[in-house]
C-alpha cells in the first residue's frame, strides 16, 4: 500500500549512493563514483510529485507538507535515506535522494574503510575523550555525517547527548550504545505561515535540557551562535558539521553564519567567540583519483583570535593525494589533553601510523 514506486528497485540496490530524479530523466552514483542513467521511475511529473507527497506526509515525527504552497521539502526515508525536492520553482518537480553508506560506524571502521589511518584515529578519539569541541567541515557529499556518527561512537556511554537537524541522520540514539540521547529536529511553520521551529531554536532549548554535550548535525546558520555559546558554557565535546571547501574556510563560514543572527555580531566579535568555543577543525576531502573514498585531509587545532582572522595551526595537512599527514606541532597543553585521553603521539612519527589499516 505504501511502496515506493519506481524507486524501490533502486533503494534495493546497496551499491547505489545519490539518486536524482528530474521529470522522467532519473541519474545515479554508485558508491564507487561512477554514474549511470537510468528507466523513468514514474509515468508523468504529476505521478511524481504525489509519490513525494505521500512520502513526505509519513516521514520523521509530523507530516511535511509538498505542494504549490510549500514547494521544498526534505526528509527521511525508513531506510534512512534522505529525500530533497522541490516543485512549482522548477519547469519540472525534482528530487535527490542521499543514501549513507554506513548508518552506524565507530572510528576503527573508518580506519578500515579507508577514511582516516592508524594515528588519525587514535588522534580523534582522544579529542573525543578529552571534551574537544570539534566542527567538521567538507563539501557536499564528502562523508561530513557519516564521520560525526564514527566520533560520537567515541562517546562515553552514558553521557547525555542533545542531538539537532534539520532531518534526522545521525541516529546516535537509535542503538545500545548511547542509551541517553534526545533527538530533535526542525520542524516548518504550517498553513497558516505558524509554528515553525528553527534549529536555532532548538539549540537554545537544547541548554536547559542538561545535556553533556549537544550535537548539530549541520551548521547553516544563525543557530551558530548558540552552538558556539553551548560550546564556551561547560558543554565542552560538542560538535557540528558545516559545508566549506577547506578547513580554514570553515571559519569564514562560521563568521558569515553569525551575522545572520539576530545578535548581528561583528566579525571580530564572532572571532573571539569562535576562538574560545572551538577546539579543532577536522575536514574531508575525496582524493582525485579515488572518487569512491573520502579521506580526513586537514585538522586545524584553533589558538587564538587577532581582529578579523581566526589563528590557526594546521596540525595535519593534506598530502600529495589530499591524504592528512602530521604538520605543525599541536600546542604542549594540547598534547597533555589528548595523552591523558589516551592518544599515542608516536604513531605520528611512525610510518606504520600512517594510513593503514
Amino acid at each position: 500500500m505504501f511502496g515506493l514506486a519506481g524507486l524501490q528497485p533502486l533503494l534495493a540496490n546497496t551499491s547505489i549512493e545519490n539518486i536524482h530524479v528530474t521529470g522522467d530523466r532519473v541519474f545515479v552514483r554508485y558508491a564507487d563514483g561512477t554514474r549511470a542513467q537510468m528507466p523513468p521511475v514514474v509515468g508523468s511529473d504529476d505521478e511524481l510529485v504525489d509519490l513525494i507527497r505521500d512520502l513526505a506526509a509519513r516521514s520523521g515525527v509530523e507530516e511535511r507538507r509538498f505542494d504549490r504552497a510549500s514547494p521544498i521539502v526534505n526528509f527521511q526515508l525508513p531506510g534512512g535515506e534522505r529525500v530533497s525536492a522541490v516543485m512549482a520553482v522548477t519547469p519540472r518537480p525534482a528530487v535527490s535522494i542521499r543514501r549513507h553508506r554506513f548508518q552506524r560506524i565507530t572510528l576503527a571502521q573508518l580506519q578500515q574503510n579507508g577514511t582516516i589511518d592508524r594515528a588519525l584515529a587514535s588522534f580523534l578519539a582522544a579529542a573525543v575523550c578529552a571534551r574537544k569541541n570539534i566542527l567538521v567541515s567538507g563539501g557536499t557529499a564528502k562523508g561530513k555525517t557519516t564521520l560525526l556518527r564514527g566520533l560520537g561512537s567515541a562517546i562515553p556511554r552514558y553521557e547525555r547527548l542533545i542531538t539537532i537537524e534539520d532531518v534526522f541522520e545521525l541516529g546516535l540514539g537509535e542503538d545500545a550504545a548511547h542509551p541517553d540521547v534526545v533527538a530533535l529536529q526542525a520542524r516548518e511553520a504550517n498553513i497558516e505561515g505558524r509554528g515553525a521551529v528553527s534549529l536555532s531554536d532548538l539549540v537554545w532549548q537544547s541548554l536547559r535540557m542538561s545535556p553533556d554535550r549537544v550535537i548539530v548535525g549541520e551548521v547553516r546558520g544563525p543557530e551558530v551562535l548558540p552552538l558556539l555559546n553551548a560550546m564556551s558554557m561547560g558543554n565542552d565535546g560538542s560538535m557540528g558539521t558545516v559545508h566549506a571547501s577547506t578547513s580554514k574556510g570553515a571559519f569564514v563560514k562560521l563568521g558569515g553564519y553569525a551575522v545572520q543572527g539576530p545578535e548581528r555580531l561583528p566579525l571580530e566579535a564572532t572571532n573571539l567567540l569562535i576562538a574560545s568555543a572551538l577546539h579543532f577543525v577536522v575536514h574531508l576531502e575525496q582524493p582525485r583519483d579515488e572518487p569512491g573514498q573520502r579521506v580526513v585531509s586537514s585538522i586545524r587545532e584553533v589558538v587564538d583570535a587577532d581582529d578579523r582572522q581566526i589563528v590557526s595551526n594546521e596540525v595535519w595537512r593534506p598530502d600529495e593525494d589530499l591524504r592528512a599527514v602530521p604538520g605543525a606541532p599541536l600546542r604542549a597543553e594540547t598534547v597533555d589533553h589528548l595523552v591523558a585521553a589516551g592518544y599515542d603521539p608516536s604513531l605520528t612519527n611512525r610510518r606504520d601510523g600512517w594510513w593503514r589499516p
